[in-house]
């Protein structure tokens, strides 16, 4: 078996292009682009197309995989080549029509599926999360009218690149970050290496009556399979070469290309790992990157990184080859171009190499720290940019990782943060302040003597980030700095996580704005809302409360209302424009509740209020009542053995909560379950299989389990309603 040693695969190419460009002269068309061609072809037949003919023969099959996977992240070209590679198509289709491989009905339909397959193709083309490495600088060495087929050319065009200043160098187009184009460039570099490998397979077992698609000169190894990958990676980088500019693919080549750093690998960047560990955070939060964090109060300006990077310790010691500086984070994270970025980078450059410093810390700590919390530097990382960049508690946070049943309305709390920001040995607050951080109004000896080393361990973690500038503890306050902000954010980005500034979410529509201020620390929300609606007057809220009303009529649990206006109140929304939310069929008795516990709702606002809306109101409550039943039991059962816990001397809250709402409901308890039902079906299963464990009435018990059961048929599934088992 041979293997190519050139980009000149066995696709009859010569011969292809010979006979359709004398069909298009006598068209009178211009003859085929050789390079859309070559592209063509070959992608192709090393997808599997058949090639008795000499040359392989278009399937609908093969058009998908090879117009929107490969040639957009393989081939880069001008308008008129890209504008070609329909044109190939049909050519080669009306080649297998003339060698009698088709019939004209056959014929017909797979040029409609060309043609059908066309649009797709040329938004995968334009596509910016398509750019790998050698395409972009193929663009941007064209667009200076470089030879892209001159070798010579290319190499000299990269080395007057690598000398322009880097705030002069095109940026790569919004919103792609170095770490996009490297993944891409590594995925499309592995997808090619599959498809040859798959080629040399069919070569060997399925041979083609036109003979071997990788022809040439045999292996030069005592061990060919030992040889074939390195073959197939040359022939690789041949093939890319042909298809964006001659002589890249040696030039950007990790980690002896004399331009490597131009095209970093995955590998080469070091805060890459950083990336996925905090998108996959964002995700267990989430489950959406596009679900927006907080916007940071304190982002620098561009022109502010580079002092703040030179004054963190850490990354000053390694650019000053400092011996206290750990050898492997200098290594990892200030070797190549590391000390140019540090002198003369740009604000971007600048920012990824602290990430690169912040990733290393946060790998060393993991590898090197005893404390309980070193596996958990990058998830303190992203708790600290999810909450709004505010400081936290280190004993708070200490806590919620124990035992301690810290208060859930506190947990999001902005920590005062003391003026002497200078380095002093963790200390834990005096007793006398623990119940204003913890919400837990007294702690015994016991809980105290667990919780001091366990804060301490966390301040050791906290500590070593704090070397790298991104991060500061004060006494018991931590949080980011104005580097960290903007280091978190721009690892966050490189995730696609939505991480808004100011200046965006001013420019939301109050459909944006309500589902993410929801989730937001409080006063995070607050303080947006009451930028968001400044100047605005009263349409502006009267916006807001729409959009509340819409996003929970489409969604039940998409917004927890009593948050949301909650929220609205502490940032001042007028009494007009909640009056003139009473009606609103999902939330108008929300509003009216907001009204009445100001004082401002008048005896005309009740009876505005639809019948629907007061369900929904009531069906919140008695969820919010079923989950902190949940809390409390799972409180008592972790403080004692499950046969010694009477659940029914515990204090349910839930019973207490659906007799005073059907107390005040026209028709009592049966026509209350009947609206709560009717407002959402698997909220109301929920509820009505905990009455029928816990209301101490037998007669609403078993009105609660008959209406259950039917539910529950309509609604298989795990018993995820249940709150324990019984």
């Amino acid at each position: 078996m041979t293997v190519i040693r050139t980009p000149a695969l066995n696709t009859g190419l010569d011969d292809f292009l010979g006979w359709a460009d004398k069909e298009r002269e006598a068209r009178g068309q211009a003859p085929l682009p050789a390079r859309t061609a070559d592209a063509v072809l070959t992608l192709l037949a090393l997808r599997g197309a058949d090639r008795r003919t000499g040359v392989p023969e278009p399937t609908a099959r093969l058009l998908g995989p090879v117009l929107h996977e490969d040639l957009p992240v393989l081939l880069w070209g001008t308008p008129p080549e890209a504008d070609a590679v329909p044109e190939v198509l049909t050519a080669l289709a009306d080649r297998a029509r003339a060698s009698g491989r088709l019939n004209a009905k056959r014929h017909a339909r797979l040029l409609a599926e060309i043609e059908e397959a066309v649009p797709e193709f040329r938004r995968a083309m334009a596509d910016p999360w398509n750019l790998t490495w050698p395409r972009w600088y193929a663009s941007l060495l064209r667009a200076d009218g470089v030879d892209a087929d001159d070798p010579d050319a290319v190499r000299a065009w990269l080395a007057a690149h690598e000398d322009t200043p880097r705030a002069e160098r095109p940026a790569l187009p919004a919103p792609l970050h170095r770490s996009d184009v490297a993944a891409r460039t590594f995925a499309a570099r592995v997808q090619l290496g599959e498809l040859l490998l798959a080629a040399f397979a069919r070569d060997v077992e399925e041979p083609s009556p036109a003979g071997p698609l990788l022809a040439g000169p045999p292996l030069d190894d005592d061990r060919p399979d030992e040889a074939l990958p390195a073959e197939l990676e040359r022939t690789a980088a041949a093939l890319s070469d042909r298809w964006t500019a001659a002589g890249l693919s040696d030039a950007l080549a990790e980690p002896d290309g004399p331009h490597a750093a131009l095209a970093p690998s995955p590998e080469a960047i070091p805060h890459f790992a950083l990336v996925d560990r905090l998108l996959g955070e964002h995700l267990d939060y989430y489950g959406d990157t596009a679900h927006p964090l907080p916007p940071s109060p304190a982002l620098p300006a561009p022109d502010e990184i580079k002092a703040l990077l030179h004054a963190a310790r850490l990354p000053s010691a390694l650019a000053a080859g400092s011996a206290d500086a750990p050898p492997e984070i200098a290594e990892r994270c200030f070797t190549g171009s590391a000390a140019t970025v540090w002198t003369d980078g740009t604000p971007e450059e600048l920012t990824e190499l602290a990430a690169d410093v912040l990733a290393a810390v946060v790998d060393d700590i993991g590898s090197t720290s005893d404390s309980e919390f070193a596996q958990d530097a990058a998830h303190l990382l992203y708790a600290l940019y999810e909450r709004g960049c505010t400081a936290d508690s280190v004993v708070r946070k200490a806590a919620e990782h124990g035992d301690l049943p810290v208060d859930p309305e506190l947990e999001d709390a902005p920590v005062p943060v003391p003026e002497d920001r200078s380095y002093h040995p963790y200390e834990m607050p005096p007793p006398d302040r623990l119940p204003a951080l913890l919400g837990i109004p007294s702690l015994g000896e016991d809980d105290l003597s667990q919780l001091a080393p366990r804060a301490e361990a966390l301040a050791d973690v906290v500590d070593r980030l704090a070397e790298t500038g991104c991060v500061f503890r004060a006494g018991d306050a931590y949080g980011l700095t104005p580097l960290g902000c903007a280091v978190l954010r721009h690892v966050l980005s490189a995730g696609h996580v939505a991480t808004p500034d100011d200046e965006e979410v001013s420019e939301w529509e109050a459909a944006q704005l309500v589902p993410a201020v929801g989730t937001w620390p409080t006063q995070t929300a607050v303080d947006t809302l009451t930028r968001w609606t400044a100047g605005r007057g009263v349409t502006a809220w009267s916006e807001l409360l729409g959009a509340v009303e819409t996003a929970k009529s489409a969604d039940f649990h998409g917004i927890d209302t009593g948050t949301v206006l909650g929220r609205f109140d502490l940032a001042a929304v007028p009494a007009e424009a909640l009056r003139a939310a009473l009606t609103h069929p999902a939330t108008g008795a929300h509003a009216h509740r907001l009204l009445g516990a100001r004082g401002e709702a008048t005896a005309a606002d009740a009876d505005r209020v639809p019948r629907s809306a007061r369900a929904v109101l009531a069906l919140e409550t008695l969820e919010d009542r079923w989950h902190q039943d949940l809390r409390m039991y799972v409180g008592a059962a972790s403080e004692r053995q499950p046969e010694e816990l009477d659940t029914s001397t515990l204090p349910w809250l839930l019973p207490e909560a659906f007799d005073a709402a059907a107390s005040a409901w026209p028709g009592g308890a049966p026509a209350l379950v009947e609206a709560i039902v009717r407002t959402d079906r698997s909220t109301a299963l929920g509820v009505l299989e905990e009455l029928a464990d816990q209301h101490p009435d037998p007669k609403v018990a078993a009105l609660a389990a008959r209406t259950a059961k039917p539910l529950r048929r309509q609604m298989p599934g795990p018993e995820g309603h249940r709150k324990h088992s019984r």
